[in-house]
């Protein structure tokens, strides 16, 4: 019997395991929870990806998050190839730069239940990546209180600055690893992790720690291991809490700003009522509109304690890159109203769809949803936090993943992230993805 010819993929991951350590330039990458060889892609265009071998995909990835509009929007890439005309860089102020975090600002608003319009955004700096603006919200956060402790929840990741990896999601969710070597014992111990959902805890954790602790920083909605939504009221309660006690909060919208609603989760909880402002927000992905682009947003007072004006030390080369920006403002000028409910048309099929499927083939599930983003958790009950959502039949995500990848569909490479649709996302995409599904439930319920 002649041997099956390995797949480009295949000839690739090879290839790449010889110089990149793991084969890949991030973990999740490396189709660790669901086993195979990952698919090299090398081109894409609206809802699909095209992989080495010529293979076309329905995406479910969407580059995490930033692919709002689809790939390869034409004016998205317009605006890139003109920028790039320019100049690649400048290391130097641009317009854009200063239009980006206008129409950020404008954006990221809402008008709260007393009909007074809110508006969290009124000083922002552009950095490069969403560790770098967690980072720096919490440098912020202790440089304006004076205090070292900060508390971060359970299953919500933050980027891989040392102190924000106890006990993270994404791709420390998926490696099943409580936190990463390399952090010190004295770094760690500046981080208080709590579980998520209960303010309880939170309370605890002030009562015992008098005057130490800076600042809480959490997801606008957990989408970090699965997507896991803070019950009524909780965000607001945790600003709350955070100013009775001198401390400040940092809202991370890193995944879900402009992507879940048209101002992120923070947006969708101020429409149903939760009016209130964090101190300080988090933002990338949609920002940047596929290239590197992320922010800090919030309050001027505390946003003017950055460097050069106050004594909160943060640079960046590549910072407000002319390239990047003009990806972000095509992006988020394209992303009107029609985009958005476009968006929600495809989330709500996709996850009705599938979930559909699963119950045909009497997969117990629940959809946990936070706007447009949503995953499958493998248990009887939606989660409320992290020990919830490890507490799951997880076994049964490689053979769905597997199943859907040969059905032509690509679904995130872990059960504990998010499913990301597009604007792009029509019915002929839809379509292959209900196509797909029953097979997909199969597979699930053999396991």
């Amino acid at each position: 019997m002649t041997a099956r010819e390995p797949s480009r993929s295949e000839q690739l991951f090879d290839r790449a395991r010889r110089i990149l350590p793991g084969g890949v330039d991030s973990p999740v990458r490396a189709f660790g929870s669901v086993g195979g060889t990952p698919r090299f892609l090398a081109s894409a265009h609206g809802a699909f990806v095209v992989d080495a071998d010529g293979t076309e995909l329905v995406d479910l990835v969407g580059s995490w998050g930033p692919a709002l509009l689809g790939h390869a929007h034409p004016e998205v890439v317009d605006a890139v190839q003109r920028a790039a005309a320019r100049a690649l860089s400048f290391g130097a102020p641009t317009e854009g730069e200063v239009e980006l975090a206008e129409l950020i600002a404008e954006r990221f608003a809402r008008t709260g239940p007393d009909g007074v319009r809110l508006a969290p955004i009124e000083r922002l700096r552009l950095v490069s990546t969403g560790t770098e603006a967690t980072m720096t919200a919490i440098r912020l956060v202790r440089g304006a209180t004076g205090r070292d402790l900060v508390i971060k929840f359970a299953g919500h990741y933050h980027g891989h600055s040392d102190g924000l990896l106890a006990e993270a999601g994404s791709g420390l969710a998926t490696q099943a690893l409580p936190g990463s070597a390399g952090v010190t014992a004295a770094t760690a111990s500046q981080t208080i992790v709590l579980p998520y959902n209960d303010l309880d805890a939170v309370r605890a954790a002030f009562a015992q720690h008098p005057d130490q602790i800076a600042g809480i920083i959490v997801e606008s909605a957990g989408a970090n291991m699965g997507v896991v939504a803070p019950v009524q009221g909780f965000t607001r309660a945790l600003r709350d809490v955070c100013h009775e006690h001198g401390a400040l909060l940092i809202v991370d919208e890193v995944l879900t700003g402009f992507r879940s609603g048209p101002a992120g989760y923070w947006g969708i909880e101020v429409d149903a009522g939760e009016g209130y402002l964090p101190d300080l927000v988090c933002f990338g992905k949609v920002i940047g509109g596929g290239l590197p682009v992320a922010a800090i947003g919030g309050r001027a007072d505390l946003l003017e304690l950055l460097a050069p004006l106050g004594p909160v030390y943060q640079a960046g080369t590549l910072s407000g890159n002319p390239v990047a920006v003009a990806a972000g403002l095509a992006t988020l000028r394209l992303a009107d109203d029609a985009a958005y409910a476009r968006l929600a048309v495809a989330a709500d099929a996709v996850a009705t769809g599938v979930s559909a499927a699963l119950t045909a083939e009497g997969v117990e599930h629940v959809v946990p949803r936070a706007g447009t983003l949503f995953s499958f958790a493998f248990r009887a009950e939606l989660p409320r936090g992290y020990r919830e959502v490890q507490d799951q039949r997880a076994e049964r995500y490689p053979a769905l993943f597997h199943a859907f990848l040969d059905h032509g569909v690509m679904p995130p490479p872990s059960v504990f992230e998010a499913w990301f649709v597009s604007a792009s996302h029509d019915e002929l995409a839809i379509g292959r993805i209900l196509d797909a599904a029953p097979a997909a439930a199969r597979a699930a319920a053999s396991f």
